[in-house]
């Protein structure tokens, strides 16, 4: 069941006064309180008593021969219902007041993205993704992104978009140059799941930087040591590409990363064949492009799907009209308004 979806709480919105263009983001808190009052079902009153009949409420048992109290068999004797004086067997009490905790603690949850919302000068309060799949969708390479011998070789897939029928999309970012504090202090204030492909010649002057982000939740991956087009590299450099800055980000962030996008999205054989020799299990492109001031789109029709990952890179002024929170700005306000979530790429493979 999820609980947690796009829907509009109307309370939250006026305890923080923002009168926005219409908050759509959000989770279902209002309803909770009327579930805590529908389990609790009474067994306590003795319903029937004075009912149509005269008789008292109570379960009725047959006694055959050889019940022993009453003469003959088939007597009828009363037993009381659950809860009922008389009854042995223990009530347990429903979680009422768990449920209007959890209530509460949605409703302030939600309030404080509200706030985040307003703050940050969003159009509209993010909506919520919906649980993580219980089953991962299955990966394939997209059609004509393959190299040979791709499925015969077991090499990594190449896609830009994820299987899935929830309404949402990815956001991933790339290389590292600029390490902009209010950034973090943004995604981590609005709840925005991304992932980071880094490059160890743009990171290295700050790797700190990007540990506050790991320890923000967001999961570290491998874009080469120096950002070189791949396809111009025999197999070796490659490899050395690829496997230095698996070394650099387990050395620096304490794991070995699965995922890997190649620089410019250039691929050949031999990317994919290193890749997998470095331990690298998915390549993730990107069907869309955000930047402080527009959108690209690798389809003609310019519109976003279910699953498609979104690519945007670290910069701010120097490289763009803007900052990174004004492409974050441009990112969620397009996406909220299409009605999509961003959700967790990591938790759909």
């Amino acid at each position: 069941m999820r609980l947690v979806r796009q829907n509009y709480v109307e309370g939250a919105k006026q305890a923080n006064g923002w009168r926005g263009s219409g908050v759509r983001g959000g989770i279902a808190v209002l309803a909770v309180p009327a579930l805590a009052v529908a389990v609790i079902v009474s067994g306590c009153a003795e319903g029937g008593a004075k009912g149509g009949s005269g008789e008292s409420s109570g379960e009725v048992s047959r006694e055959g021969s050889g019940g022993g109290s009453e003469e003959g068999s088939g007597v009828e004797r009363r037993r009381p219902f659950h809860g009922q004086p008389g009854d042995r067997r223990s009530l347990v009490e429903p979680p009422a007041r768990d449920l209007d905790a959890y209530a509460g603690k949605l409703r302030r949850s939600y309030a404080a993205r509200v706030a985040a919302a307003k703050r940050w000068g969003l159009a509209e309060v993010p909506l919520t993704p919906p649980p993580p799949p219980e089953r991962k969708p299955v990966l394939e390479t997209r059609e004509g992104f393959e190299v040979d011998g791709h499925v015969e070789d077991g090499l990594p897939p190449v896609f830009t978009t994820i299987p899935t029928r929830d309404k949402v999309v990815f956001l991933t970012i790339d290389d590292g140059a600029e390490k902009d504090p209010a950034f973090l202090r943004m995604m981590s204030e609005l709840k925005i799941p991304y992932t980071a492909f880094l490059s160890d010649y743009l990171i290295k002057e700050d790797y700190g930087y990007f540990a506050r982000m790991r320890d923000r939740g967001v999961v570290i991956n491998n874009h080469t040591l120096n950002h070189r087009v791949m396809r111009a590299l025999p197999y070796a450099a490659q490899k050395r590409e690829i496997c230095g800055m698996q070394d650099v980000i387990e050395e620096r962030y304490g794991t070995r990363p699965t995922l890997f996008r190649p620089p410019y999205g250039s691929y050949d054989q031999n990317t994919l064949r290193a890749a997998k020799v470095c331990g690298i299990k998915a390549v993730p492109l990107w069907n869309e492009e955000v930047f402080a001031d527009r959108w690209d789109y690798r389809e003609t029709d310019r519109t976003l799907r279910p699953g498609d990952i979104v690519l945007s890179h670290f910069r701010g002024r120097d490289h763009w009209k803007g900052t990174m929170p004004d492409m974050i700005r441009r990112f969620l306000d397009l996406v909220t308004a299409e009605g999509y979530a961003v959700a967790r790429l990591e938790d759909y493979l």
